[in-house]
């Protein structure tokens, strides 16, 4: 329901028309509409005559109204009411409001149809690019388009390539199971087909049975038994804007002929381009947190055997975000005999920290083969690396574990505190804020403590404890409370796994490294 042109004036100049027959100006309301009220009321008008009796009972209750107008007023229209005795001369002019304004009108509601189009387009455009899994991505978007066109039914074909470089289609469906395309092959690149799957234009056809190239797809000829019945056509093509390949192809049908209009092959094609967007950022990230993974888990070990010791290990590269890649754990047998556990933590993602993380993973391998206290190997590392990061730093934690006195020696560079447990005690954090991370500190001073048999060792990233719906200190107080549970299960490894998905909730936007040591009471070789 369009606003007339200077609401306001015209407003006031219905209000002039209540009139009685000596000429002098009636008593008049005003009652605003609501809505649904100027939905029902004014339908699309901008000035109307309200006669129904019981409508106006309904807007004006306990008036004897005589003469009544709705002028699409304000947002939501106003009516102009008067209980006493006026001439026709208010639904006179109503009239010729209504005729002076039609055309306007029409306009107005034009505009905003076309105005309520792109907003819609635009909001379906930024949940896709927000989104980054693929899947959800086209079952999404061709929900969407099939919406937005009145489709009986549409569908979205989309090729991908595996992890072993294979290309392979993928589809979804939308408006109707999907059971019922089940049984058919994917599309050929037919003469139909050929300008989606080229990207060579849109196709839209008021009924595809009737257009030359329907029915020449050898050695069928037309649609294959038991398919949907397909009168209405429209088939556009998702292009990259960066490549300028076809991802895929939208085809919207239905049984009716000549349903999709000049509108709903722009809905179309703008849903396609923003999937050709969402599409694209969804592969390049891919792309990347698979080349930060692999990297990542090249680098890390499997933990060798250790006399005396049992030690588990966990990695678990981020589920949701793009944290990936900075996160690491190291265990090292040193020619003494001792056993050196190492956890650390480069502050960025992606393939910059992965790579970051892989050297400075090496520095400290090197220098703790040489047996050098940890307080030394994260000095030479620290001097190793200064400038090396740019604006980024990395956290470590360096423990040594020696059999032979039973003590734990270590420091930390910046990372969160280490938890040991010995026998019959509580649950009890070291190491923390002994000095600051890699590249910035440059002095780590060391601690010893006891590690007797029965004793155990955990060190962990902040992956773990920490997310964008809970704080670190929240998050480590639920993983101290966790370890009694630990030590009590007889399998440790799905102990440690149930722990992690409790305190991840599989949700995890950053990476989760774990190491675990537990002192057998066997130190000797």
């Amino acid at each position: 329901m369009p606003p007339g042109p200077g609401s306001g004036e015209l407003l006031e100049t219905v209000r002039r028309a209540f009139v009685g027959g000596d000429g002098a100006p009636a008593v008049t309301g005003l009652r605003p509409l609501s809505p649904a009220e100027g939905r029902a009321v004014l339908d699309g008008r901008t000035a109307v005559a309200v006669t129904d009796r019981a409508v106006l009972a309904e807007l004006v209750p306990g008036e004897e109204i005589t003469r009544a107008v709705a002028v699409a007023d304000g947002e939501h229209g106003t009516v102009v009411y008067t209980t006493e005795r006026v001439g026709d001369l208010p639904a006179l002019v109503a009239a010729a409001v209504e005729a002076a304004t039609a055309d306007l009108a029409a306009t107005v509601r034009r505009l905003r149809g076309e105005a309520a189009m792109l907003d819609a387009l635009h909001s379906t455009g930024r949940e896709l690019t927000a989104q980054l899994d693929i899947d959800r991505i086209v079952q999404d978007a061709t929900d969407a388009a099939t919406k937005a066109t009145g489709a009986g039914f549409g569908a979205f074909f989309y090729n991908l390539v595996n992890e072993f470089g294979e290309s392979y289609t993928l589809y979804t469906i939308s408006g109707v199971p999907r059971e019922k395309f089940t049984r058919f092959p994917m599309p050929r690149n037919t003469d139909v087909f050929a300008p989606t799957f080229d990207g060579t234009g849109t196709v839209r056809s008021p009924d595809i049975t009737k257009d030359a190239r329907f029915g020449k797809n050898a050695p069928y000829h037309g649609m294959p038994a038991g398919h949907l019945p397909v009168c209405s056509y429209l088939a556009v093509s998702a292009l990259s804007p960066t490549t300028g390949e076809v991802l895929g192809g939208f085809f919207f049908g239905h049984p009716e002929p000549d349903r999709f209009t000049a509108r709903h092959e722009y809905l179309a094609e703008g849903i396609a381009a923003y999937t050709a967007i969402a599409l694209d950022n969804a592969r390049l990230y891919e792309r990347e947190r698979t080349l930060a993974t692999e990297l990542s888990r090249s680098v890390l070990p499997v933990a060798p055997p250790t006399p005396g010791l049992t030690v588990l290990t966990r990695y678990l590269p981020a589920v949701t975000g793009s944290k990936v890649g900075g996160d690491w754990f190291d265990v090292i047998r040193l020619p003494s005999g001792g056993t050196a556990f190492v956890i650390g933590d480069v502050v960025g993602h992606g393939v910059t920290a992965a790579t970051v993380m892989g050297q400075v993973r090496t520095a400290i391998r090197c220098y703790a083969r040489l047996e050098l206290p940890p307080s030394e190997v994260l000095r030479h590392v620290s001097d190793l690396t200064g400038g090396l990061f740019g604006e980024s730093f990395v956290t470590c934690f360096y423990a040594v574990h020696q059999p032979a006195d039973g003590t734990l020696t270590f420091a930390n560079a910046g990372h969160l505190p280490a938890i040991l447990i010995r026998p019959g005690e509580p649950p009890e954090q070291i190491g923390e804020a002994l000095a600051q991370p890699l590249g910035v500190g440059s002095v780590f001073p060391q601690r010893s403590c006891g590690f007797p048999p029965g004793a155990d060792l955990v060190l962990y990233t902040d992956g773990l404890v920490e997310s964008r719906t809970r704080d670190l200190t929240l998050g480590i107080e639920w993983l101290l409370a966790g370890i009694p549970g630990l030590l009590a299960a007889t399998d440790l490894e799905t102990a440690w796994d149930k722990l992690v998905q409790e305190l991840t909730h599989g949700r995890h936007d950053d990476d989760v490294a774990v190491i675990h040591v537990r002192h057998r009471g066997e130190d000797t070789p």
